[in-house]
């Protein structure tokens, strides 16, 4: 039965990504070319291969929000997604490059711009998930009402103030895949992060770069464990993405 409910919902994964204008925060949109390996995001990036190879040390500043995005979220949701966002692309950029604490210099840094939240739908997010139980099975089947999304864009620069790499990102949630329902407004935006984060390092990341040794102490322990294993048994037990569990932690106030 899983298997007729999807064929009518198959032709709704290919437009499950629209790009968004540009928000005109980055310093410069030259070059940008779309990725022809990307799957389910629309993305467009560049890279100076010359000059990322130069690259070794990186500093991290917070991601910043364009002025038309999501006026709907609440502060507390603005939080929760403006962290995942920097949590993970720390988690991804530490496994290339050295992340640079605020008091080190760096040959570069990374800034990013939440351009897009739509909102998931949280009463259809629940019929889903139930389905999903009844149903089980590796993809799942999501009502088109309850799709959320996210756009972000970013760039690193050098330390002579020119750009290296930059990266358009849009993705939105599919009415047949593995993106998991959520009774959170930004629970899809939530989940895409790490996707996002990915493929911003991949833009930032000369092609012969090999993958760097974890640094001790983890450069990233302020978002959490790397590894969410609370979100994972929520997921399991209820076939929903928890964003309290799943998320990256508030700051833990030191002793």
């Amino acid at each position: 039965m899983k298997k007729l409910l999807i064929l009518p919902l198959l032709g709704l994964v290919a437009a499950c990504s629209t790009p968004t204008q540009p928000t005109g925060m980055l310093s410069t949109y030259d070059g940008l070319a779309v990725n022809p390996g990307a799957v389910r995001a629309s993305v467009s990036d560049r890279r100076d291969e010359a000059g990322l190879e130069k690259v070794h040390r990186v500093a991290l500043t917070p991601t910043e929000v364009a002025e038309t995005t999501a006026a709907w979220m609440s502060p507390g949701e603005r939080t929760t997604l403006l962290r995942e966002i920097d949590a993970q692309l720390c988690f991804e950029l530490s496994e290339r490059y050295e992340i640079a604490t605020p008091a080190e210099a760096a040959d570069a840094k990374v800034r990013a711009v939440l351009s897009q939240v739509k909102a998931t739908g949280r009463v259809g997010s629940a019929a889903s998930a139930a389905a999903g139980f009844f149903i089980p099975g590796p993809i799942g089947l999501r009502a088109p009402g309850t799709l959320g999304g996210l756009g972000v864009e970013a760039e690193m620069i050098g330390a002579d103030g020119k750009q290296l790499a930059a990266i358009t990102w849009t993705r939105q949630g599919m009415a047949v895949g593995t993106d998991n329902p959520s009774l959170s407004r930004i629970g899809d935006a939530l989940q895409f992060a790490e996707p996002f984060a990915d493929d911003a390092a991949k833009a930032m990341t000369a092609k012969d770069r090999k993958p760097i040794k974890l640094a001790k102490p983890d450069p990233c322990a302020q978002y959490g464990s790397r590894l969410r294993v609370e979100g994972m048994a929520a997921k399991f037990a209820t076939g929903l993405y928890v964003p309290q569990m799943s998320g990256a932690k508030a700051n833990t106030p030191q002793p």
